[in-house]
């Protein structure tokens, strides 16, 4: 996983839940392209055929909330966002992201829809239309959970992990 990550700005609001990021609907396959086709179409029935890859979410607070169902962080995961940045997650939103390998970093940023971003995970940053000079700190991601993101997801990590 890159350390410098640039992309330009979804904006979505306060509690994005489960049920608008994938819709119910389209939980009966397995088929990764059917969630990335219909990610989001709750809130932007449009959405999957605007975003791009390397795109990046910012939302406000828990996002993530309802359902448990780890097809939420695919569905965006598979559209080519490559990072989601909120307020705060839903905690099980929270897991299932790491559990896929889906970048999310809690922040609370000044950004709209057209902004780009530049987020320095090292220095854990996240400026905002670097002209404007705006820079924001994010919470920084655990290394043990970075570990996890950076080998594609847990059941990629467990595989590279001796088993104990």
């Amino acid at each position: 996983m890159e350390k410098q990550i640039h992309g330009n700005v979804w904006k979505f609001g306060d509690d994005i839940d489960t049920d608008v990021i994938i819709p119910g609907k389209y939980l009966r396959t397995t088929d990764m392209q059917v969630f990335a086709d219909h990610v989001l179409e709750g809130v932007d029935p449009d959405f999957s055929k605007k975003v791009q890859k390397g795109d990046i979410i910012v939302a406000g607070d828990n996002f993530g909330c309802g359902s448990s169902r780890e097809q939420a962080p695919l569905a965006i995961k598979y559209a080519g966002v490559s990072c989601v940045i909120a307020k705060y997650f839903a905690r099980i939103f929270f897991r299932n992201a790491i559990n896929v390998g889906l970048l999310i970093i809690e922040a609370d940023i000044d950004a709209q829809e057209g902004d780009t971003i530049d987020i320095d995970l090292e220095k854990g940053t996240i400026c905002v239309n670097g002209d404007k000079n705006k820079t924001y700190p994010a919470k920084k991601i655990p290394d043990f959970l970075f570990e996890i993101l950076e080998d594609g997801g847990l059941v990629e990590h467990r595989k590279k992990s001796p088993a104990k």
